[in-house]
């Protein structure tokens, strides 16, 4: 069931950008891949097998949600799911209200797709955080209006892990008659997530990040909530999403999910003492570091570290020579010279920002490569530090 976490002699700890692919989801995607090659919508025999896989999958995600298969919609990747959730509800309820609450940590499929319908006339109030990066629920209570048709708020961020009150916040969502949609990319697989014990009326998730195929989304619209398409074309995802069907990366998120579901506490409580191990001992070993949101609710992967007088990107460069995998920040940022727009919402000084770097932890990680990668990193930060003082004096 354990994927691999190594390419040869590497060590990787960015699980939150990707993970790699599950043996169980591999196996169970290749007879689509080949020979069962349908199309879910014909109906002779091979469609009819397509079919009935992809409503095999859907069954079994919507079970691990905790959600009828009714209302789970595959996409192409969380991103179009978050699509799906803020143009799909801003069109659909244009008639009602023009105005979108967000935090001001969202990942950027939810941050740019708000930018772009404030372009088409629709008004978005973005929350603070504070230090910690948590939304605070009575602030987001004073901004709701009555022409506010939705709050989106991220269950966990993506760069420091941080949980977001999302229960306060539905429950407020629920009594103001707002629809509440939250990107739960970065929890789905690594906590237990029920929405029927979660007031939210959409969520969504994404296959590569719980050890499935690349090129598969879903996203899960409550019963009766009003939804309008982004693409037109056939009937496709009870009319919500217009395109044949991937039928093996749909095949193979819903076995990678299951897989990785029935491992969840065991797993969970593992990853979540190693990530304080790891933390404690960066500390303990490396003088001049920071462990962003460390007393905040997280998921157990997750670990944003600042390191003072260092750039990030030396950092990472230094560890990719030895073999590491890590990162800054969301892999969708990455070859920006921004700051991360989490951490500058959150208050952090552009130099702890521009020195800070996520380390994602997963499946077959161990003590030892965390020791190991504690020691290239005691090696980096002094090699960099040498060079950053000799060129300040210079």
């Amino acid at each position: 069931m354990t994927p691999a976490t190594h390419h040869r002699d590497m060590i990787y700890l960015d699980h939150n950008a990707t993970t790699p692919l599950l043996p169980d989801a591999l196996e169970a995607m290749q007879p689509y891949l080949t020979e069962a090659f349908g199309n879910p919508s014909s109906y002779h025999r091979l469609g009819r097998q397509a079919k009935a896989a992809v409503e095999d999958a859907r069954k079994k995600l919507a079970g691990l949600l905790g959600a009828l298969p009714r209302e789970i919609i595959f996409t192409s990747s969380g991103t179009e799911a978050d699509n799906l959730a803020l143009r799909g509800v801003a069109h659909a309820l244009q008639p009602k209200g023009r105005h979108i609450i967000a935090s001001s940590i969202e990942h950027h499929a939810v941050l740019k797709t708000c930018t772009s319908l404030a372009g088409d006339g629709w008004q978005i109030t973005y929350l603070p955080v504070d230090a910690n990066g948590l939304v605070d629920p009575d602030d987001l209570r004073r901004h709701i209006r009555s022409d506010t048709i939705l709050i989106t708020v991220m269950h966990a961020n993506n760069e420091t892990g941080v949980i977001q009150p999302i229960h306060e916040i539905g429950a407020i969502a629920r009594r103001c008659g707002v629809l509440f949609h939250t990107d739960a990319v970065q929890t789905f697989g690594k906590i237990s997530l029920d929405v029927r014990a979660m007031p939210v009326d959409l969520l969504s998730v994404s296959a590569h990040k719980v050890y499935g195929p690349k090129g598969a989304g879903a996203l899960f619209v409550k019963n009766g909530v009003s939804v309008a398409p982004l693409m037109t074309g056939g009937r496709h995802e009870r009319n919500l999403r217009a395109g044949t069907e991937n039928v093996p990366a749909i095949v193979g998120f819903a076995a990678a999910a299951a897989q990785i579901n029935k491992a969840l506490p065991a797993e969970s409580a593992r990853v979540a003492a190693l990530r304080d191990y790891f933390e404690k001992r960066v500390q303990e070993l490396i003088p001049g570091v920071k462990i962003n949101s460390k007393n905040a609710p997280r998921v157990p992967n997750t670990s944003s570290i600042s390191f003072l007088s260092i750039e990030s990107e030396s950092v990472l460069l230094h560890l990719d020579l030895l073999g590491i995998c890590a990162s800054a920040g969301s892999a969708c940022a990455t070859g920006s010279t921004e700051p991360s727009h989490v951490l500058q919402a959150m208050g952090l000084p552009a130099e702890e920002a521009q020195g800070t770097v996520r380390f994602s932890l997963g499946h077959g990680i161990s003590e030892r490569e965390l020791d190991l990668t504690v020691k290239a990193l005691i090696d980096t930060a002094g090699r960099l530090r040498i060079i950053s003082s000799v060129a300040a004096a210079s």
